[in-house]
């Protein structure tokens, strides 16, 4: 206990200090928490139609704030005079009027192109701002390594990880503390407390998490030895437990299943699907490197086997992964996935031969790395956006040429049935093209191409997609289909009949009194598999049964469960015409889903019934 309260006193105590050393980052943190307890009081339809200038103010105040904190720290370490220290809190409070400038009158999307009711700001402008924060984060890392004599980047490093949890969970304390003596209030002494008072507490408890945070740092001050920097860089006993005797053999174990794929690529072939390849790759590369980084300073024997086995293992995994990536571009040329994988391994093979080469000491190169090549992805031409909607629409343009498809701007549909692999192709890349946010696109292209009904008008034959690849544990697969916006003709029938399920009215049936009699429908859904059913009755005499499970499975041969988007299929596809000797009927279904989770093998449908059309003969 003595040693626990003066632990706890000097974390308030540094949360107070912060307000003297990052003004600029405080007041932007708080402006941030301003504007969002301003749209918590706001009720969603007052707010809505300020979302946009909303959110420019939060990007900005959010980049103010890490700048802040960058600029303020490196006039203290390479200068320590009063004006430049001033200088750089203005340049923090400048940074984020700049920024919302920016936003505010170049990076509104108008409705009409997102089908929003309001300006949005756009995906491209968000990255920008995201991308500039992470630059911003990344040099005060390097700054907070300064002097050489008693920080390093590693140290750094590690104390910026130290500092985010202890005020993570002091956050989350205060969080849960505060929300508990509001329930109490609520509960005891007011019950029309409003919920809102949750949503102030948390972001109140969010804006003294960041003081905590940013308090935590020692004295950057040049020439100011702070005894509390030895203290923030040093790792406890039990994170040097969990890296060297924990995360270390877990990454060596991953090590070695990369290795083995790599051997069993050499003999069978690559058998794995890219997007799985991408996620377990990345993940071992910059986990890897993070790994790497942590135990510099370690000296245990398991912590200098890691340091290094990792690079040289890394080269060989690489070396696999970059062949995986030149056969997925070979195959279907360069999207989104694989824009960010081979940034991904770009970093990653630049990375393990700067440490190769010198050790520790690659840290700020390899910083320079991570930094230049995110400002690259947002760039125009080159950057993520942009680059795979060029490759995708040169893909696409030489598919419809060679297929004789496309002929002074304009597509014409097969003038006869394409082999498997072009329509696949054509799918693949009129559905990326399709849902491109914010890409310039030729004039021929029409992104309502998205939908079945018109690709099949204009190309000519239906949207094909190759076999689903295995998956891996924990993955959902899925179908998800909508019915088209078109005029249906009913006028061969006598009766529409709203149908809904027994659970939700008091009765499980609907009557009609026909010529024949008394008719009665039920509409059935059982909880487990939530396929439905249909029963009717005339004159207690069941004339109709049918449980829609042939219904099902054509629509799961036609549409099987994958990854993709919601699809609008066409009217034949979401109807279902039933006969009997005394009546006809058709159904029509507005939505249905199919999820399976392959690692429970569960199997569940969502059909939504639009209503259901009877004639009687």
């Amino acid at each position: 206990m003595k040693k626990f309260i003066p632990s706890v006193s000097k974390v308030f105590e540094g949360a107070s200090k912060a307000f003297q050393n990052f003004p600029a980052a405080i007041v932007n943190a708080f402006l941030f928490a301003i504007v969002t307890i301003i749209r918590i009081h706001l009720d969603w339809p007052e707010q809505e139609p300020y979302n946009f200038l909303f959110n420019c103010l939060h990007w900005s105040f959010a980049l103010g704030a890490v700048f802040s904190l960058t600029a303020i720290t490196a006039a203290k370490s390479r200068f320590n005079e009063r004006n430049h220290i001033l200088l750089a809190n203005l340049l923090g409070i400048l940074a984020a009027v700049v920024t919302f400038l920016l936003l505010y009158f170049f990076a509104e999307v108008q409705p009409a192109y997102t089908g929003a009711r309001y300006s949005v700001i756009s995906a491209i402008a968000a990255a920008r701002v995201s991308i500039a924060i992470l630059v911003s984060l990344l040099t005060f890392i390097v700054l907070a390594g300064y002097p050489s004599e008693q920080s390093d980047f590693a140290h750094s490093f590690f104390m910026t990880h130290k500092a985010f949890f202890i005020a993570l969970l002091y956050g989350l304390v205060i969080m849960v503390g505060a929300s508990g003596v509001a329930g109490a209030i609520q509960a005891l002494l007011y019950k029309g407390l409003s919920s809102k008072v949750y949503m102030y507490i948390s972001t109140l408890s969010g804006f003294l998490a960041f003081t905590i945070f940013i308090g935590y740092f020692p004295d950057f001050r040049k020439g100011f030895f702070d005894r509390h920097r030895e203290t923030a860089q040093k790792q406890p006993r039990f994170i040097e437990v969990l890296f060297d005797y924990i995360m270390i053999p877990i990454m060596l174990a991953l090590t070695l299943v990369l290795i083995l794929w790599a051997g069993k690529t050499i003999l069978d072939g690559m058998q794995i699907s890219f997007i799985r390849l991408s996620g377990i790759a990345s993940s071992y590369a910059l986990g890897g490197l993070w790994l790497h980084i942590m135990v510099t300073h370690h000296e245990t024997g398991t912590a200098r086997f890691y340091r290094r086995l990792y690079p040289f293992a890394a080269l060989i995994i690489l070396a696999f992964e970059a062949w995986a990536l030149v056969t997925q571009l070979q195959g279907s040329g360069l999207k989104t996935e694989e824009y960010f994988f081979a940034v991904v391994w770009i970093i990653a093979l630049l990375s393990v031969i700067f440490l190769i080469i010198l050790k520790s000491r690659a840290h700020y190169l390899i910083v320079l790395v991570i930094s230049m090549l995110a400002v690259i992805t947002v760039l125009p031409v080159v950057g993520y956006h942009e680059l795979p909607v060029t490759a995708q629409v040169g893909r696409l343009e030489k598919l419809l040429e060679k297929e004789g498809m496309l002929e002074e701007d304009r597509i014409l549909p097969a003038s006869r049935e394409l082999e498997l692999p072009v329509r696949e192709a054509i799918t693949d890349a009129v559905i990326f093209l399709a849902y491109a946010e914010e890409a310039k696109l030729p004039t021929w292209f029409d992104k309502d191409l998205r939908n079945g009904d018109t690709f099949k008008a204009k190309l000519g034959f239906e949207q094909t997609w190759p076999e689903l690849d295995p998956i891996g544990p924990g993955m959902y697969l899925s179908t998800s289909l909508f019915l088209p916006q078109e005029a249906i003709d009913i006028s061969t029938y006598d009766w529409v009949i709203n149908l809904q399920e027994d659970y939700r009215i008091e009765k499980n049936f609907v009557t009609i009194n026909g010529k024949r009699g008394e008719y009665q429908i039920y509409w059935t859904i059982d909880s487990r598999p939530g396929i439905p059913s249909l029963k009717i009755v005339l004159d207690g005499h069941t004339i109709l049964e049918n449980d829609l499970n042939d219904y099902v499975d054509k629509i799961t041969e036609k549409f099987p469960p994958g990854e993709s988007e919601k699809l609008r299929a066409s009217f034949e596809d979401m109807s279902l015409e039933l006969e009997a000797p005394e009546i006809n009927v058709m159904l029509v279904f507005r939505d249905i889903q199919i999820t399976v989770d392959p690692q429970q093998d569960i199997i569940n449908y969502w059909i939504d019934i639009d209503a259901l059309y009877m004639k009687e003969k």
